[in-house]
């Protein structure tokens, strides 16, 4: 309930109702999974890649046989803030609320962040770089600091209208210098990318970046996002209704989990993770990240 209370307090900072995307009409059409990933209001929620569902039960595997998890951490950021001249320079306060929305969502659960350090890099095509192109490897090859327990968030204007996206745990044995989270500038606290503009960008892909899956991953299927307490989900949610239930015969009852950091829906509407997401993001950080450190 702290979560909650923190959404409510941080909303009305910017003039917003905690709960006033309950009255918003859900725009979602049943299409599949790829189609729906598009918001209605034509940005992209989300656009870390696409994660098989052979690569998912690989990682599963990891998971099931990792052991002696911690139940805290505090994990260092370092803010690698992009610009195209003063376009996209956000201020150190939104930098600092940022880390607070991230320690709100994942502080009650036991993962703190630390800012580390802090950059201001004024690179037009950087700006503008999208997920999985050249310029973002060559943007974050010069940039990258830090090690696998470190986290690196770069702000810019990705082209196309992306909000952000990540890398999983898994990622960085192979690319190290690719590991971390890409921000839209505007959807930090305060920003202008309403709704998106209480910083939960930011919370849903370090979700992604410690190991967590969509909340609609696999669908309605039994895996679905591989946490038990999660009802399944078969497509991604959009301002956030009420009552919502997309898979009404899943071994996984109840619905659609829209307050969950990790569906579609407002930043608003997002104050939860789960204790099996919790579970899973600890696991996930000891056999891909911490482990690497030995």
């Amino acid at each position: 309930m702290k979560k909650f209370w923190f959404r409510v307090i941080l909303a009305s900072l910017f003039g917003l109702s905690a709960s006033s995307c309950v009255e918003e009409t859900d725009t979602d059409t049943g299409e599949d999974l790829e189609l729906d990933a598009q918001d209605a209001r034509t940005v992209t929620r989300c656009s870390t890649r696409t994660v098989t569902s052979t690569e998912a039960a690989n990682v599963q595997m990891v998971l099931n046989a990792t052991t002696n998890v911690p139940g805290s951490m505090t994990i260092p950021v370092h803010f690698h803030v992009i610009t195209n001249g003063n376009q996209g320079n956000v201020s150190d306060q939104a930098i600092s609320d940022q880390i607070a929305v991230l320690n709100a969502a994942f502080g009650e659960r036991g993962t703190t962040f630390m800012l580390a350090s802090t950059e201001r890099v004024n690179n037009a095509t950087c700006f503008t770089m999208t997920p999985g192109s050249t310029t973002e490897a060559q943007c974050k090859m010069v940039h990258y600091r830090g090690g696998p327990a470190e986290l690196n968030i770069y702000t810019a204007n990705p082209a196309d209208g992306h909000l952000g996206w990540a890398t999983f745990p898994w990622d960085y044995a192979t690319n190290p210098s690719n590991d971390g989270v890409v921000l839209k500038f505007s959807s930090l606290p305060g920003g202008t990318a309403t709704p998106y503009h209480l910083g939960d960008t930011g919370t849903h892909e370090v979700g992604h970046w410690l190991g967590l899956f969509h909340t609609f991953q696999g669908g309605c299927s039994r895996t679905s996002d591989y946490v038990s307490d999660t009802p399944a989900e078969k497509t991604g949610a959009t301002a956030c209704t009420a009552n919502r239930n997309t898979c009404t015969s899943s071994i996984y009852p109840g619905n659609d989990p829209i307050n969950n950091f990790m569906d579609y829906t407002d930043d608003s509407c997002m104050f939860q993770f789960t204790a099996g997401q919790d579970t899973r993001m600890d696991t996930a950080f000891t056999a891909y990240r911490r482990m690497l450190m030995q």
